[in-house]
């Protein structure tokens, strides 16, 4: 169920996003306390609160109409954060020459966490500068942060 209406809801959201500067990162719908619809949206520069109370309410009124979520749920917009996780390909082709973390389902070469530049992806193998890493060794990937 959830898998259904985050991908109803992408498409809703590229929708709503096309012919602006703003681009959706991920929607992730789940369940907490509550159920949590998170619509997750970015831009050059980054987004401000303005972008996404704007996103919500356009967002908000068409799931009312749509009626698409039969239960009730929390609607947030925000930003990916600064850590953000990488998914999809385009993601991974704007972040080319960035430094990334690689956290493995085991380790490898000793290291549970690769940490460097993201050199090359292709799908089925993600290069950490010239070290190559098959994705189905792969538990996530995110925007490493500097301090």
């Amino acid at each position: 169920m959830a898998g259904r209406i985050e991908a109803e809801v992408e498409k809703i959201v590229e929708e709503l996003l096309e012919n602006t500067a703003l681009e959706l990162v991920a929607v992730d719908y789940v369940k907490e306390r509550d159920w949590y619809l998170r619509v997750f949206i970015d831009k050059e520069g980054g987004v401000d609160l303005d972008d996404c109370q704007d996103l919500s309410r356009k967002l908000e009124e068409l799931l009312d109409a749509q009626d698409l979520i039969k239960t009730s749920y929390i609607l947030e917009v925000s930003s990916p954060g600064l850590d953000r996780e990488l998914k999809k390909p385009r993601d991974f082709q704007r972040e080319m020459g960035k430094d990334i973390d690689v956290s493995l389902f085991a380790p490898l070469d000793g290291k549970k966490v690769v940490t460097g530049p993201l050199s090359a992806y292709d799908g089925e193998t993600i290069n950490v500068g010239d070290m190559a890493i098959p994705m189905d060794k792969v538990a996530k990937v995110n925007l490493h942060i500097d301090f």
